[in-house]
């Protein structure tokens, strides 16, 4: 068969969980999930395993396996990722024909910036964990087709894929999974203030325009969080989730943002500013959706992550090709209401998707501006380092696509524990409650999730 220009049409089904459930165990397993059925606002899922190759970036070493054999490197994790992904063609103008999937987490940008160290690494997983997949099944929610597309080491392997995604696995028990304990915060009320006064002290200086603070919620857990990931896709479908079943960690993420997409040159970045609790009573969600429509606050934090992101892709797309179609959208998600714009580029020809990534890192949604400053401030205000957190998870393609989400709404399964984040930005005219209580609100399907799995 020739390599990378395979895809057949296989059977469609309307859930992808249950199609992943077959392989969710295995190591590397990874699953970029819409949401779909529960959420309708997303439309590809991407299932893939047994990657033929394997980058893990700890600190300044890069881990490369490949046929058992590991090699380390110290050069730029984003440059080592790119040069994996040889160019080929794709086939049905489907997005993914195989290539990059994984995780770049917040604390990558260590090795794009010099930042202070001072928040405690209690998580002590990879910085960056990236598999190449030489083979995928994709899921096309609109035309209801699914495809297999790429390639395996033999014939033989093919048709135990295609046999494989063809029919739905007859087990519908899943593993169990146990919440132990209290889920505990690394910020209680006080210390969050005291955060939160010491932002608007820079504010007030000059140092900042817009700080994004988050704590971290913690708890003990038993058993297989691909269990609590089935619950989260029911209690907050989103349509950049993801499971991905990591050697050292599992990911959890039902996220609501979009960080980058490159679809054939044409670039996209949907950034998140502004959000209200959902409510019960139609009525009274009407007017959160109102409120937020008309706030002058959430639409001053937005515009500033707008011209922050607008710089940023500037970097590597053509000149005078960045705008702005849609500014302060309101998108609506299980728990909350979000104000969301959309800005897009045409990638310069000399640039490639992995350029783009690495010059706009972390997402600027979830640090502030500028961006250095205030990642140096979430540093020493935040205990804990964030990890996979307002990282990226997503692909890049052999064909040059890329789409990657801003790692909210996640959590991080290891070592017993459980663990995600909560938090907003900061400006001159946030409200200490509010602010508090609005990182509650983010957090709701998560705090509930783990409480359904409470003993």
């Amino acid at each position: 068969m020739s390599p990378k220009n395979n895809t057949f049409l296989l059977p469609y089904f309307t859930n992808s969980s249950a199609l992943f459930s077959a392989i969710a165990e295995q190591p590397w397993s990874v699953f970029l999930d819409s949401g779909f059925p529960n959420s309708q606002q997303g439309r590809y899922d991407i299932i893939s395993a047994n990657p033929i190759c394997t980058l893990v970036t700890q600190g300044d070493i890069t881990t490369i396996t490949r046929k058992n054999i590991t090699t380390e490197s110290t050069l730029d994790p984003f440059d080592l990722v790119k040069a994996e992904l040889l160019p080929s063609a794709t086939a049905q103008n489907l997005p993914f024909n195989g290539g990059a999937i994984g995780y770049f987490s917040y604390d990558l940008a260590r090795r794009l910036e010099k930042l202070p160290v001072i928040a405690t690494d209690a998580e002590q997983i990879a910085d960056m964990a990236i598999g190449i997949y030489t083979w995928a099944v994709i899921v096309d929610h609109h035309q209801q087709q699914s495809y297999l597309v790429g390639f395996a080491e033999s014939d033989a392997v093919w048709q135990s894929l295609i046999t494989q995604f063809s029919v739905l696995p007859t087990s519908e028990s899943t593993p169990p999974f146990k919440v132990a304990g209290a889920i505990k915060s690394n910020m209680d009320e006080h210390a969050y203030a005291d955060a939160f006064k010491k932002i608007k002290q820079y504010l007030k200086e000059g140092d900042c325009y817009q700080v994004n603070l988050a704590q971290r919620f913690i708890a003990d857990c038993t058993g297989s969080p691909w269990t609590a990931y089935l619950k989260l896709r029911e209690l907050n479908a989103a349509p950049f989730s993801g499971y991905l079943n990591l050697p050292d960690a599992q990911v959890l993420s039902s996220s609501p943002e979009r960080f980058l997409k490159v679809t054939q040159g044409l670039v996209e970045t949907k950034p998140i500013k502004g959000t209200r609790p959902r409510k019960q009573n139609v009525t009274e969600d009407a007017q959160q959706i109102q409120s937020l429509q008309n706030s002058h606050k959430d639409k001053s934090e937005n515009l500033m992550i707008v011209d922050l992101l607008r710089n940023d892709i500037g970097k590597t797309c053509k000149k005078g090709s960045v705008k702005v179609p849609l500014i302060f959208n309101v998108e609506s998600y299980a728990t909350v209401h979000h104000l969301v714009s959309t800005i897009t580029g045409e990638l310069d020809d000399n640039q490639h998707a992995l350029d783009l990534l690495k010059t706009c890192f972390p997402g600027g949604s979830i640090t502030g501006a500028p961006k250095i400053r205030s990642m140096e401030i979430i540093e020493e205000l935040e205990p804990n380092r964030r990890g996979v957190y307002c990282g990226a998870i997503g692909y890049i393609g052999f064909n040059g696509n890329m789409d990657t989400n801003i790692a909210i709404r996640t959590l991080v399964h290891s070592n017993n524990t459980i663990r995600f984040w909560a938090g907003g930005g900061i400006v001159n005219d946030s409200d200490v409650a509010d602010e508090y209580q609005e990182s509650f609100d983010k957090a709701k399907a998560l705090l509930d999730l783990l409480k359904e799995f409470s003993e």
